[in-house]
């Protein structure tokens, strides 16, 4: 796999997917997840060449001996390294997740560097030093009570409230697996099976470190001035985010669009890849 060195001379690893051409940078979420989870994005790479980093300590990318580069302001340096050794001026930028953190602290402090941001299915994490998100993940979980998987689900949420054998928490993930998709079907199931084996703790805890409510404010204040066209996308039957903290981050900025994709839940590309492609191509256009 192809690599940059960052700034502290860490060899980082990408991926490259699609035609030559103008390139999407997309981060993956987690946090501390493998980017093989992003897979092909629906298909985004017919149109555009992805570029996919591995972050610190996942994927190809080997871990850090300071925990401090795992946290999401840190990440956003490497991608500024990786823009400069792929010799972008301006590119595009897609984060899932909780890599929609890492994506709005690098539109924060690099805001020239964008040409158009998609943040999908974003957690809101910067948005909450403003106080309470609407949090509606409950209430969308609820709502889906009457389908086969539900009842197992539920009471695997409810036991890993005070679940702390390893052993125990992997099986009571892959009974709530399910939750995060819109419907559980083959490729929904090949899609959940990768997750306990492309996680790694190590990152995951790292990520959110060293970042107070005083630094997310600063961070808000600096996207108001972002230039660049955003769009927030969510999925209605989401039950890991939510729905509608897709609004409170779409308003952070002064060009920020919210799109509620139906049908499609915390993995929209899985459940529906023509939907999630037709939405982020609309939006980023030929680049």
């Amino acid at each position: 796999m192809p690599h940059y060195r960052s700034y502290d001379d860490a060899a980082l690893s990408f991926r490259l997917l699609g035609p030559a051409g103008s390139p999407l940078i997309c981060l993956a979420g987690g946090p501390g997840r493998d980017a093989a989870y992003l897979g092909g994005l629906g298909g985004l790479g017919r149109s555009y060449r992805l570029v996919i980093p591995d972050a610190r300590g996942t994927g190809n990318s080997p871990p850090s001996d300071d925990p401090d580069r795992y946290a999401f302001p840190a990440l956003a340096q490497d991608l500024e390294t990786l823009r400069a050794h792929l010799r972008l001026d301006r590119f595009a930028l897609l984060a899932h997740g909780a890599a929609s953190a890492t994506a709005q602290a690098y539109a924060a402090s690099y805001p020239e560097r964008l040409s158009h941001l998609v943040l999908v299915c974003p957690e809101g994490r910067i948005q909450r030093a403003q106080g309470e998100l609407p949090d509606d993940a409950r209430e969308v979980f609820e709502s889906r009570s009457t389908e086969p998987w539900w009842p197992d689900a539920a009471a695997a949420v409810r036991r890993l409230a005070t679940a702390s054998e390893p052993e125990e928490v992997r099986t009571l993930l892959a009974q709530a697996a399910p939750m995060a998709y819109a419907r559980w079907d083959a490729p929904q199931r090949a899609h959940a099976a990768t997750e306990h084996d492309q996680n790694n703790p190590v990152p995951r805890a790292g990520f959110p470190q060293g970042v107070d409510d005083l630094a997310r404010l600063s961070l808000l204040t600096n996207l108001r001035e972002v230039p660049c066209p955003v769009l927030v996308v969510t999925g209605e039957l989401d039950t890991i985010t939510g729905v509608r903290v897709g609004q409170t981050v779409a308003d952070s900025f002064p060009r920020g669009e919210w799109r509620r994709l139906p049908g499609v839940g915390h993995y929209p590309w899985v459940d529906d890849p023509d939907l999630f492609r037709a939405s982020v191509t609309s939006f980023l256009g030929a680049l």
